[in-house]
């Protein structure tokens, strides 16, 4: 089977399933989208929007780095 993944409004959910349960369920199952899926996707959109606007705080591989070191720091005291 190949899965296919569609965006609609939902104005028009109920046409959809309806068309989709005429077929045979050995031919066709539906699949609900995973909600974690969902939350992580509009998460990325809006870092990624920060990104493309200029407004996102960027940061080195030492500044990343440092951050760590004094994290394990503070842990381990």
């Amino acid at each position: 089977m190949e899965t296919l993944t569609i965006q609609f409004e939902s104005n028009i959910k109920a046409k959809i399933l309806e068309i989709l349960n005429s077929f045979p369920s050995n031919e066709l199952k539906i699949v609900n989208e995973d909600p974690v899926f969902a939350a992580n996707k509009k998460m990325l959109d809006a870092e990624l929007a920060k990104i493309k606007n200029g407004t996102a705080k960027l940061y080195s591989i030492d500044e990343v780095d440092e951050y760590l070191d004094k994290i394990i720091s503070e842990y381990e005291n």
